[in-house]
C-alpha cells in the first residue's frame, strides 16, 4: 500500500531575511518563501502534512501585533481570499477538509501548526513527543522562537506522539530531523506504482524546515533557525535525508524554496495561487 495521489499546497508566504533559512547568509537579502503543505491520498482518505497559519493571528490587528509583531523581520502573508486560508486552499485543489483522516505536523512553528484548529477533535494528529513537550513548557521561550501555544494547546487534539522514526500510514514515514525545533520531523512518501510511473520517481522525501532552500541541500548549509543546539548540528539531518533519498531514488524537496516549491506544484499538476 502506498500513496495514490499527492498534492502540494501553498497556504501563504513569508517575507523574511535569507539568514533565517541559511545560517550566515546576508540578512539584507529578503525572500518571499512559500508556506507548504502536502495532501497524500490513501485508501481511506487524505493525510495532511502541515496546516499553515492561524488566520486570526494575522487578520486581526491586535492579535497580529501580539503574536507576529514580536518578530518584525518576518511578514506573514495569506492568500488573496476573504475566507479562511486553509479552507480556500483545499477548495482550490478540489479536496474537502472533511475527507482528511489524519494530520501530521513537521513541527509546531506558527506557519506549520496554525491550522490545527480545523482538525481538533476530528482526526489524529501526529507529532514528535519532544516537539510538543518543548512547546508546552519553558514559556515564554517557545513563543520567542515562533511557536504559538494557542495553535496547539487544545485538549480536543487527538495527539499521536512518536519518539523517533515511525510509519504514519502505508507509504508515509516520519523521519526525526531534530534541530530546527527540538522535535522537527521530515516525511518520506512512497508513491503507488501508477503514480510513480506518472511522476517518474518512486517517491519523495519532504524535508520541510530541516532544509528550507535547495542550497541547504546542495551545499549542506546549516539552516538559520534552530533551538537548543548549534547551527552546525542542523547539517547532519540534511546529510541523512540526502542519503535516504539517494538510496531509494526519491526526490528530496526543501521546505520553503521560492523556486522549487511552485515548480513542484506545477509538475504535479496542482493548482496554486
Amino acid at each position: 500500500m502506498s500513496v495514490r495521489r499527492l498534492i502540494p499546497l501553498t497556504f501563504g508566504w513569508e517575507d523574511l531575511p535569507k539568514s533565517i533559512s541559511v545560517h550566515g547568509a546576508d540578512p539584507s537579502i529578503r525572500l518571499r518563501e512559500p508556506v507548504p503543505g502536502v495532501l497524500c491520498q490513501l485508501d481511506g482518505g487524505w493525510l495532511l502534512l502541515d496546516t499553515g497559519f492561524n488566520d486570526s493571528l494575522i487578520r486581526d490587528p491586535t492579535l497580529r501585533r501580539r503574536f507576529h509583531g514580536t518578530n518584525h523581520s518576518i511578514e506573514a502573508i495569506l492568500p488573496p481570499v476573504a475566507g479562511d486560508s486553509l479552507e480556500a486552499t483545499f477548495e482550490l485543489v478540489g479536496v474537502d477538509p472533511a475527507d482528511v483522516v489524519a494530520v501530521a505536523v513537521s513541527h509546531l512553528h506558527n506557519d506549520h501548526a496554525g491550522g490545527l484548529r480545523h482538525f481538533a477533535g476530528r482526526v489524529p494528529v501526529h507529532c514528535q513527543r519532544r516537539d510538543l513537550d518543548y512547546g508546552l513548557h519553558d514559556h515564554p521561550d517557545p513563543e520567542h522562537h515562533g511557536l504559538f501555544r494557542v495553535d496547539y494547546d487544545d485538549p480536543a487534539i487527538e495527539w499521536q506522539l512518536a519518539d523517533g522514526q515511525v510509519e504514519l500510514a502505508p507509504g508515509i514515514v516520519a523521519i526525526p530531523t531534530y534541530g530546527h525545533t527540538p522535535g522537527h520531523q521530515s516525511f518520506m512518501v512512497t508513491l503507488s506504482d501508477g503514480l510513480a510511473d506518472e511522476v517518474g520517481i518512486p517517491g519523495f522525501v519532504f524535508a520541510f524546515d530541516a532544509a528550507d532552500l535547495q542550497e541547504n541541500i546542495d551545499h549542506e548549509l546549516a539552516v538559520g533557525g534552530f533551538i537548543n543546539c548549534e547551527a552546525e548540528d542542523t547539517i547532519e539531518p540534511i546529510r541523512r535525508l540526502k542519503a535516504i533519498a539517494a538510496e531509494k531514488g526519491y526526490r528530496l524537496v526543501p521546505g520553503h524554496d521560492p523556486d522549487v516549491w511552485p515548480k513542484l506544484t506545477a509538475e504535479l499538476g496542482a493548482p496554486s495561487w
